[in-house]
């Protein structure tokens, strides 16, 4: 298989603490690659709902929707009086129309949270009420330095100098309206997905579709081993997280824990990086479960994985959700590194690897 005329070799094999393993690569980042192209800002997932539903039937996976739109497939194990819940988002970033201003430009609101300056000259498309299509370009209000100069530069970047200029013959709010454009509509943000030769997968919203791609990796690897996991496992792909709930309501009731895996974020004081499985020892909402981060770490080094531990002050999860929300489950978070999150991501194929690695092995061993 191949993404612009770059080609990998279908099967990564390993051998982990005696355990054969084989892993499927490039079906990860053809997945992961189709799911990118799929626009699922939170509140308007359901194309992207539909596409892991449709991985798990073909998998011979069962699944459920839950009362929100989230998304629950379930592997029986050998134990079914405890289960294990793993949690991936598929909602993103995004954008919702605010305003249809005077001259035939569109102000937004966000979608999830994310500097303004990060989606500047990105190319966007609306989807109005009735499900047309139509592109455009967000810019500031002051985008031309021949017109405005000095002020191109030094105008700050917030939701009153953003605006978006649609790709058709609009002079004002009621050209705009004609074509079917309304406060509400929804805004996509092209990702722009691209596989490098080198491995590297940059594109936006690899918050979380890299971890629902590391989710799918995990169950086609169990299913095509006719492995049974240790307990009755279940596959939470959640479509409200960027916005603070995906996870807080219809966990299985069996749940004792509970492990999302979610992007992990490379930086400056920072030990993740883009290569690995991160472990997260703590979050913005405070500490994860402590013996199944110490479980989860031995499983790595045992196995001769690249792992990283690391803490992130200004971010949370899934996991952090259902905590908030009252569940009484231990919770870990685990994820592949995604360098510039929220703003223009970046991965490599190694940390979607490790982070399937680390998964099948907390489920297996």
């Amino acid at each position: 298989k191949s993404f612009n005329c770059i080609v990998f070799i279908d099967y990564d094999i390993i051998i982990l603490g005696g355990i054969y393993m084989q892993i499927s690569m490039d079906y990860v980042t053809d997945i992961l690659y189709k799911l990118l192209n799929i626009p699922s800002p939170s509140g308007n997932t359901a194309k992207a709902i539909d596409f892991v539903e449709n991985e798990f039937n073909s998998l011979g996976i069962k699944t459920y929707r839950t009362n929100k739109g989230a998304l629950i497939g379930t592997i029986d194990g050998k134990d079914s009086n405890e289960e294990i819940t793993l949690s991936g988002h598929v909602d993103t970033l995004g954008g919702m129309v605010k305003e249809i201003k005077s001259n035939g430009r569109l102000k937004i609101t966000q979608i999830g949270g994310y500097p303004w300056n990060s989606i500047e000259g990105e190319y966007c498309t609306i989807e109005s009420s009735d499900g047309n299509l139509y592109t455009g370009t967000i810019l500031t209000t002051k985008a031309s330095t021949h017109v405005h100069g000095d002020k191109t530069s030094s105008t700050k970047r917030d939701e009153d100098s953003i605006e978006i200029r649609i790709d058709e013959k609009v002079k004002n709010n009621e050209d705009v309206e004609k074509l079917g454009i309304s406060v509400g509509d929804y805004v996509f943000f092209d990702a722009r997905a691209e596989i490098t030769k080198s491995g590297f997968i940059k594109s936006r919203h690899l918050d979380d579709k890299a971890g629902v791609a590391s989710i799918l990796g995990i169950a086609k690897y169990l299913v095509d081993n006719n492995i049974v996991p240790n307990y009755t496992t279940n596959f939470f792909i959640s479509n409200y997280e960027e916005v603070g709930h995906g996870a807080s309501a219809a966990i299985p009731e069996k749940t004792t824990e509970f492990i999302a895996i979610d992007m992990a974020a490379p930086g400056e004081g920072q030990t993740s990086d883009e290569y690995s499985v991160t472990i997260c020892a703590k979050d913005s909402t405070g500490p994860y479960d402590l013996e199944l981060k110490k479980h989860l770490t031995k499983l790595a080094k045992d196995n001769s994985l690249n792992y990283k531990v690391d803490i992130y002050p200004y971010d949370g999860s899934d996991g952090s959700g259902a905590l908030r929300a009252g569940h009484d489950f231990r919770v870990g978070l685990i994820g592949p590194g995604v360098d510039a999150s929220h703003s223009f991501e970046r991965t490599h194929r190694e940390a979607l690897e490790n982070t399937i690695k680390l998964g099948i092995l907390y489920l297996t061993k």
